[in-house]
């Protein structure tokens, strides 16, 4: 009876707890990403270090793979591994950690959490009809964002200033069309096998891209801090919360995996201001309040409207 019983507790903790327990992790430590990178950027050109970063990550997944013999992808697979690679982590993550320079980290995981809302605004010029949630989540973001960038205006006179603010948002409409891609190519492949190939040729890219403009600097020139940074993005970032992320997307239900992105602005932006001491206001705290919740409209809209289009097939 004592051996059932404890059977049951350890299959309900399997099916429930370690799902919970890595969106915990994920909420956490995406959030403290932002953190590392605004740290490594201060010290080195910030795409170099994207570039060290994903080539170590991609490399680490690459060789356990390779070690476990796992067939490579086939035809079609690389076209869709090739593209994801150049909007989510040449472009998306490229551009985010250059923007996490000229920008508090704070600041760049707010405008990194408004991905839902170039989503809805893609699939309206696509044709297809926005639900009153959706507007109403759209115009309570809007004007959260408006509130928080109420206390920046004499900001964007710095031309560096406007330079983060402006690739940052790119950044997120970039993973936006990465995301919408990969729903419309469902994954036939090993998504973790393909997270690593993807890193591993983003990097390749970006090496290229720093070499040709020259604005790499000799890896004996980058302080001991910048690795520092680059190591706890490639474990934390790149490799284990990936890991942590995917795990809890494919146990638990779509409402409650989306939780991890309302949580890690508020943790960048409360380490932020703690670690660098980068601005923490009422405009800060209270725009940042009403964009998550905006977003949170957005995505329980878009969840509805999906469960209908699975209703009605």
């Amino acid at each position: 009876m004592k051996a059932k019983i404890k059977n049951a507790i350890s299959t309900k903790i399997n099916i429930v707890g370690l799902p919970i327990l890595a969106l915990c992790f994920v909420s956490f430590f995406w959030g403290t990403t932002w953190i590392a990178s605004k740290e490594g950027v201060k010290h080195m050109p910030a795409l170099q270090l994207v570039a060290i970063r994903q080539f170590l990550g991609g490399f680490l997944y690459i060789s356990y793979f390779l070690f476990k013999k796992a067939p490579w992808p086939k035809g079609k697979q690389w076209k869709t591994i090739i593209i994801l690679s150049i909007l989510n982590f040449v472009l998306s993550n490229g551009l985010s950690t250059w923007g996490v320079k000229y920008i508090s980290s704070g600041l760049g995981a707010i405008i990194g959490a408004i991905v839902p809302l170039w989503i809805v605004i893609i699939t309206f010029f696509r044709g297809e009809r926005l639900s009153r949630l959706s507007v109403v989540g759209l115009v309570i973001s809007f004007s959260g964002v408006c509130v928080i960038f109420f206390d920046h205006l004499s900001d964007f006179l710095i031309p560096s200033f406007r330079f983060g603010i402006i690739v940052s948002i790119i950044s997120t409409l970039t993973w936006a069309f990465g995301t919408l891609y990969t729903k419309k190519k469902a994954a036939t492949f090993n998504p973790y096998f393909s997270l690593g190939i993807q890193m591993f040729l983003s990097s390749i890219i970006v090496f290229a891209y720093t070499g040709a403009t020259g604005i790499s600097v000799p890896l004996s020139e980058i302080p001991a801090i910048s690795w520092w940074s680059i190591a706890y993005l490639v474990i934390f970032g790149s490799i284990l919360t990936f890991i942590a992320f995917i795990y809890a997307l494919q146990n638990l239900p779509a409402e409650i995996s989306t939780i991890y992105s309302y949580i890690n602005p508020i943790v960048a932006v409360l380490l932020g201001a703690v670690i660098f001491g980068e601005t923490l206001n009422a405009a800060i705290a209270i725009g940042g309040s009403v964009t998550l919740f905006g977003l949170y409209m957005v995505n329980y809209s878009l969840r509805k409207s999906r469960k209908k289009m699975l209703l009605t097939k």
